[in-house]
This record gives C-alpha cells, sequence and structure tokens, in this order.
C-alpha cells in the first residue's frame, strides 16, 4: 500500500525541525515508525525546502544549524541565470535598437518591470502574423514530457520558431543583449490571446524536477531559468500579472513588460505567478522563455 505524505506529517517534521532537532533524527522517528525509506526521505526533504524557503530571518535562526546546512545543501548554490544589471540604479537601459525603462524592481522575487520594452508598431506586427495560428493554449504535460489542455489556462496562443519574423528577430536579440543570454538559449516567442473572463492561474514556469516527464523536457536545452512577458496591448480592465507570494500585480500596458528569473526549481524562488482574469476587452501578451542551455 502507498503511503501518502499528510498535511499533519508535514507539520510534524517542520515541529521536529523547529525543536532543534537534526534531519538524521527525524528521519530515524520516521524510519520507526514504520515509513517507507524512499518516502520519508522525500517527505522529509520537500517539507524542510518549502518550509525555509517562506520563513522570515528571524524564525531561520531559530532553526537547527544542521537542519539549515542539510537543507541548503540540497537546494544548492543555484545556476547562473539571465540578469539586467541595475547596480547602477539606472532609469534607462541601452537594448541596443532601442533605450528601456526601468519601471520598478524587487530583489526577492528577482522581478523588474520594463517600460517601452516594444514600439507600437512591433506589438501590432506581432498579433498579426500570430492570429492565423491561433489554437487552445496548452501546458507542459511533467508527467509524460508532453503537452496536455490545463483548465487553469483558458487562452488560445501560438508559438514562433526563433527568427520567424522581422519583428521577432528584433525583439530576440533586444532581449538577449538586455539580460546578457545567447539567443538560442531562448524558446520560441509564444504569443496569447486572453479574451473577457479568460485568464491562467498561479503556477511556476520551471519543471518540477520530481515529475517523471521532466528529464525528457531537459533534453532540449535544460531547466527553465528566466521569463518575459512583453504585454502587446491593454485589455480595458483586468489582465494583470500576479506574483501572490509577494502581493505584486503588474499591470499590462502596451509595450511594457515584467522579467523574472529563478536559479532552482523550487518554490523558494518565490516566482509563483498568473495572469489575472481579464474583466473587460482583451488582452494580448508575447512571452518568451530561457533556458540553461541552447534550446533544440
Amino acid at each position: 500500500m502507498s503511503q501518502t505524505v499528510t498535511p499533519a506529517l508535514r507539520r510534524w517534521i517542520i515541529e521536529q525541525a523547529s525543536a532543534g532537532f537534526p534531519p538524521e533524527s527525524v528521519l530515524k522517528a520516521m524510519l520507526d515508525a514504520g515509513w517507507e525509506e524512499g518516502v520519508a526521505e522525500k517527505a522529509l526533504e520537500r517539507t524542510l525546502l518549502d518550509h525555509l524557503g517562506t520563513v522570515s530571518p528571524q524564525q531561520m535562526a531559530a532553526v537547527a544549524p544542521e537542519v539549515r546546512e542539510a537543507v541548503q545543501a540540497s537546494q544548492g548554490m543555484g545556476v547562473r541565470v539571465p540578469t539586467i544589471d541595475l547596480s547602477t540604479s539606472p532609469r534607462r537601459i541601452d537594448a541596443g535598437d532601442r533605450w528601456v525603462d526601468v519601471i520598478t524592481h524587487m530583489n526577492h522575487p528577482r522581478v523588474i518591470v520594463l517600460g517601452n520594452l516594444l514600439g507600437p508598431e512591433e506589438c501590432d506586427a506581432i498579433i498579426e502574423s500570430a492570429k492565423p495560428r491561433l489554437a487552445r493554449s496548452l501546458t507542459v504535460q511533467t508527467s509524460t514530457g508532453g503537452e496536455e489542455m490545463n483548465p487553469d489556462r483558458t487562452s488560445s496562443g501560438m508559438f514562433f520558431n526563433r527568427g520567424q519574423t522581422p519583428e521577432v528577430t528584433a525583439v530576440e536579440q533586444r532581449i538577449a543583449r538586455l539580460v546578457g543570454w545567447p539567443m538560442e538559449n531562448g524558446e520560441g516567442l509564444q504569443v496569447l490571446h486572453y479574451r473577457p473572463g479568460a485568464e491562467y492561474k498561479p503556477h511556476y514556469d520551471y519543471f518540477d524536477p520530481d515529475e517523471p516527464g521532466t528529464p525528457t523536457i531537459l533534453k532540449r536545452g535544460g531547466q527553465r531559468v528566466a521569463t518575459l512577458v512583453m504585454y502587446l496591448n491593454e485589455p480595458t480592465r483586468g489582465g494583470g500579472t500576479t506574483f501572490p507570494d509577494v502581493g505584486l500585480e503588474v499591470a499590462p500596458v502596451r509595450g511594457h513588460a515584467v522579467f523574472f528569473s529563478y536559479d532552482r526549481p523550487h518554490p523558494s524562488t518565490r516566482t509563483l505567478h498568473g495572469g489575472a482574469p481579464v474583466l473587460e476587452g482583451e488582452k494580448w501578451v508575447a512571452t518568451k522563455w530561457l533556458r540553461e542551455g541552447e534550446f533544440k
């Protein structure tokens, strides 16, 4: 019979860690209670990772050092990610063929809201090129590595190949210069169309390492490490990009974009995000996902 990791078990693991018991002691107690070793190890690791990713620095200080070290070791130091240099607090950034405005940014999660990333003519051209190929949006099926229709995502969309149109090429070159990441490490530009009531409920863009289909997905270029959502028009009401973990909502302003990166496939990056329902009008966005390596 399979063993289920319940909320009560997770609470118990957190209580033991907070009381100062090292992971080895907690694991031994679980094994003595009859838990299968593989299930117990996975439950212990995932629970501690999730918990320590949300506690405050004051709470973290109260956790046993052995627990912190074990969890940090399992998380790793994180991989190198695309980044926008804001060390000099610039108001505008040279993206090669145009200057891009820095509207606002935060450090955890790594989120930057950009203005003037696309011009009006580029927005219109991308929308018109995408319209004939729109279909109900799919999501990656991490259990198999394929795609599936997801009730959480009620938009229609399509993918461009890299460099498929002059406008797509210009935008891809601009993004590569802006975030210091090779063009070939980017997935094809995806265009999404949201009608009134359409939304994309909160989710993560990285591929869950615990899903059986993830190794197949990663063969095409490794993990996703950053996302850039570009707004091609302005719905009358609604349609913002939300980050529930930090209470942030980015308004969909034509030509603007929101960039965020994640150096590990884990909720501790706080990159849970979604597309709020369109309340009036329609919304067009273009999304660029960046991978660790060359996307094939």
